[in-house]
């Protein structure tokens, strides 16, 4: 389903430097929030192995700098070490968002890489509460044993604790991954994009972040180019047919970062969990916290310097 644009600012929004991989939609659980509608009977999509492969080449080529393996659950696809391999030898810097339930030791290899990260979702330190959400009993106790190893290897790990219900213990999430060394973590609530959409109508912009499209952008496993995962209502184009410069530099990219409101009093580089940014550093003042997500706090400003990501409420909320 495509959603209605607005008529398309004057501005030409750069490459992206940033590139989500959507390459599977195959995941051992069944979020309830999935943007992607993920689950254990999907399947990889219909783009190959070489598709991928071609992609890495291409955005090397124009000046992305770091690509995210994401599904689903990206290592379920049967070319997965290949392809971050494929990515590395090209030069990009990989980041892969795993649900973290198993990390075989190959794997553990893999991200030991010096230009691999890992992210992945969390949603609460009651292991009940977190297996509610993934819809898997056992799913809390593996991924934080495997957030404790990546941790331990001393592999870079951002964690997004995802608020889904408004009894979760998300602050208290936050405060548990603090205690067990991870250093970038990070709240959103579910965006209403998936399996979290409030109403069966048309998907709207006022879900996403109000980064799609500005830095970032994805490649869906049938090939469709969009702004973002969140905002893979508004296709740009498909990437077996059309170049990914082609794309970026159309006048359908233009149109589509225009639609995607803006949020927040100044402009941060790509926060919309699962999205990833080195440049919004809180130490510099940057409001790095979940555009628009909760009211502000005591004691909290927009413009406070101390706002941590694993702060939530120091930007004020959405309209």
């Amino acid at each position: 389903m495509t959603a209605v644009l607005e008529p398309p600012a004057h501005t030409t929004p750069a490459v992206p430097t940033f590139l989500e991989l959507e390459i599977t939609g195959r995941c051992q659980l069944a979020c309830t929030h999935c943007y992607a509608e993920s689950g254990p009977t999907k399947g990889h999509g219909s783009m190959t192995g070489d598709d991928w492969r071609r992609v890495l080449d291409e955005a090397a080529a124009i000046g992305v700098q770091r690509v995210q393996f994401i599904g689903g659950e990206p290592s379920m696809h049967p070319e997965f070490t290949d392809l971050v391999r494929h990515a590395l030898d090209v030069g990009l810097a990989v980041q892969v968002y795993s649900n973290l339930y198993r990390v075989t030791a190959a794997q553990w290899e893999l991200y030991e890489h010096q230009r691999v990260s890992l992210a992945t979702s969390y949603y609460s330190d009651v292991p009940a509460d977190h297996d509610r959400v993934t819809g898997r009993t056992g799913s809390h106790e593996a991924t934080r044993a495997n957030i404790v190893e990546a941790v331990r290897r001393g592999i870079p790990v951002k964690v997004g604790v995802i608020k889904t219900r408004e009894d979760q213990r998300a602050e208290q999430a936050v405060t548990e991954l603090e205690s067990i060394g991870v250093d970038q973590v990070s709240m959103d609530h579910a965006r209403g994009v998936g399996n979290a959409a409030k109403t069966a109508g048309l998907p709207s912009t006022s879900e996403l972040c109000g980064r799609c499209a500005k830095g970032i952008a994805a490649v869906l496993p049938d090939g469709v180019i969009a702004p973002c995962v969140m905002g893979r209502f508004l296709p740009a184009g498909q990437v077996r047919s059309t170049g990914l410069e082609d794309v970026f530099t159309s006048e359908r990219w233009q149109e589509l970062a225009a639609s995607i409101p803006q949020r927040g009093p100044t402009a941060c580089a790509p926060d919309c969990k699962p999205a990833d940014s080195d440049s919004c550093q809180p130490a510099s003042g940057t409001p790095c916290s979940p555009m628009g997500y909760a009211p502000m706090s005591a004691g909290c400003s927009p413009d406070d310097s101390a706002c941590k990501p694993g702060q939530p409420a120091c930007l004020p909320a959405f309209p």
